[in-house]
C-alpha cells in the first residue's frame, strides 16, 4: 500500500473521531423546547427536558415544574425512583407519609429529596404567584402512581432533617 492510502485512511479514522460526539454529545435544551407529553400530576405541570425519548438518557429524567399559587398536588410516589426537587422560584411546602402527617418547606435555592415510594405532596404556600422547581429523578422514565384514598391529618408534624455532619440550630 501507498503512504498515501495509509494517509487517507488515518485521515478518515481521525474525521470519524472527531464527528462521533457531534450528535451524541452535550445536548442543550432550551427552556421553551421543554416536552409536557409527560407523566403528570393533578395540580401541578411538568415539562420534560431530559430523558430516553428526548436524548437518549439512560438512568436520569430531569425537567421542570410548576404549581399555581396557593394550589397543591394530588398525593402520589414515584415508585423505585429517587427525585430530587430544586426550588428555583416560590415556597413550597412538602407533606408527606401515609397520611401526610410530616410537612417541611423550601424556598428559592433550597433542594429536596424524595426517597423512593414515599407517599407526597407538593404545595405552593405563596397564595399569588407560582412555584416554579427543577425536578431530576433517578431513571429516565417519569413514573408517576397517583394515590387518591388518603385522608389526611389535620395538623401535620414539622420535619426538619438534619445530616450527620451539620447541627440543627437550637
Amino acid at each position: 500500500m501507498s503512504d498515501n492510502h495509509h494517509q487517507h485512511e488515518r485521515g478518515h479514522a481521525h474525521q470519524d473521531r472527531e464527528d462521533r460526539w457531534k450528535h451524541n454529545g452535550v445536548r442543550v435544551i432550551k427552556g421553551d423546547q421543554l416536552d409536557p407529553n409527560t407523566a403528570q400530576t393533578p395540580g401541578m405541570y411538568r415539562q420534560a427536558a431530559i430523558n430516553h425519548a428526548r436524548v437518549g438518557a439512560q438512568k436520569i429524567w430531569a425537567g421542570t415544574v410548576a404549581i399555581e399559587p396557593n394550589a397543591k398536588t394530588g398525593v402520589h410516589h414515584h415508585g423505585p425512583l429517587e427525585s430530587v426537587i430544586f426550588v428555583v422560584r416560590g415556597k413550597a411546602r412538602m407533606r408527606w407519609g401515609d397520611r401526610l402527617e410530616y410537612v417541611a418547606e423550601a424556598g428559592p435555592g433550597d433542594f429536596i429529596y424524595v426517597p423512593p415510594y414515599v407517599p407526597h405532596q407538593e404545595i405552593n404556600a405563596d397564595p399569588e404567584n407560582p412555584l416554579q422547581c427543577v425536578l431530576v429523578r433517578s431513571d429516565n422514565e417519569a413514573v408517576v402512581v397517583n394515590i387518591t384514598d388518603v385522608e389526611p391529618v389535620e395538623k401535620p408534624e414539622e420535619v426538619y432533617w438534619v445530616d450527620p455532619i451539620h447541627k440543627h440550630p437550637d
